[in-house]
């Protein structure tokens, strides 16, 4: 009796109850669902079989479907809403700051190993945009500036994901301590800690490892629209 009172705490404690919907909510595959829609097709078996919204558009462009940059960004959008949104409502609820980040690192692990896909999913980097976007606003615009920035003069989206998500995360060992941060948005006033920023980053860097190695042996390749060539591996 003991056993099962103990359970039902457990279970009925609002954090573990948000640990759960940050992991159910970011593994909501919208990518796979816009090409599905669209196309018929299962993304998880074209492209890079990512979920994210560089393989969307891929996947799109190739099936000659109209707007096919508009349902990526559509992708890319609703992807980091789906970060974004529990961490909001905990952040309504009054719960904790580690709770809200440990909710940021889950809702990535979600969409990277979604489990209404057979954990299966994406890369996860727009995902840990919105994640973190409301603990860390300032570092996580400068690092999504980098992304942008980086992408369209390199065209290659795995040196834009990873080095806008790196420069986020370095920025929180710099930003907190030349700017007066408010302690709502400075990492180091909420938790004390650069572990869970770390550890998105070391998601991020796993999920891209393949890219990682094409990026040293000069083999990956550039991003491309069909009129300028073909599309290389994804990043999201």
């Amino acid at each position: 009796m003991h056993t099962a009172q103990t359970i039902l705490d457990t279970i009925s404690n609002v954090n573990i109850l948000f640990y759960i919907i940050a992991y159910l909510v970011g593994g909501i595959p919208f990518g796979m669902m816009i090409v599905k829609i669209k196309t018929g097709k299962n993304i998880l078996t074209t492209g890079s079989k990512s979920i994210g919204a560089t393989n969307v558009y891929r996947t799109l462009n190739e099936s000659n479907v109209a707007n096919a940059k508009i349902w990526s960004l559509s992708t890319l959008i609703l992807d980091a809403i789906k970060g974004l949104i529990v961490v909001l409502i905990a952040k309504l609820m009054g719960l904790s700051y580690e709770t809200q980040w440990a909710i940021a690192i889950l809702s990535v692990i979600g969409h990277c190993y979604s489990p209404w896909i057979g954990f299966h999913g994406g890369k996860g980097v727009s995902t840990a945009i919105g994640s973190v976007i409301l603990l860390m606003p300032i570092e996580g615009i400068i690092g999504l500036i980098i992304w942008g920035v980086v992408g369209k003069v390199f065209k290659i989206s795995s040196l834009s994901s990873l080095l806008g998500v790196l420069c986020g995360v370095i920025l929180t060992f710099i930003v907190p301590h030349i700017i007066p941060l408010p302690d709502s948005i400075n990492i180091i006033a909420q938790i004390h800690s650069h572990v869970p920023v770390v550890i998105i980053a070391l998601i991020v860097i796993y999920t891209h490892w393949k890219n990682i190695v094409r990026l040293f042996t000069f083999k990956e390749k550039k991003f491309t629209t069909k009129s300028e060539g073909a599309s290389t591996a994804s990043s999201n």
